[in-house]
């Protein structure tokens, strides 16, 4: 199974972060209908094809994520959109 790791530093406090990653998710659910959960700092998201999480930590976010089979070709793609996004919202 594909997978996608990205740690991307971040100088802003925690709740911001953690504001900043919460307004990604929705956006993703309006999108893709991806459904997530807070775990603590950790954003445990799913749907059918991908899962993954994203870690909120004091000095950078980490995003992990495994494709499925279908999404394996869009490896490439989908792993370039979340840099941009993490570029956006945290450089």
């Amino acid at each position: 199974m594909p997978s996608i790791e990205i740690h991307r530093p971040h100088q802003m406090s925690m709740s911001d972060a953690h504001a900043i990653v919460e307004k990604v998710a929705a956006r993703m659910n309006e999108k893709f209908g991806m459904q997530g959960r807070w775990e603590g700092e950790v954003l445990k998201f799913s749907r059918q094809g991908v899962n993954g999480t994203i870690t909120v930590g004091s000095d950078a976010v980490q995003v992990s994520a495994q494709l499925g089979l279908m999404l394996a070709p869009l490896k490439g793609m989908i792993e370039q959109e979340i840099r941009r996004k993490l570029d956006e919202h945290f450089a």
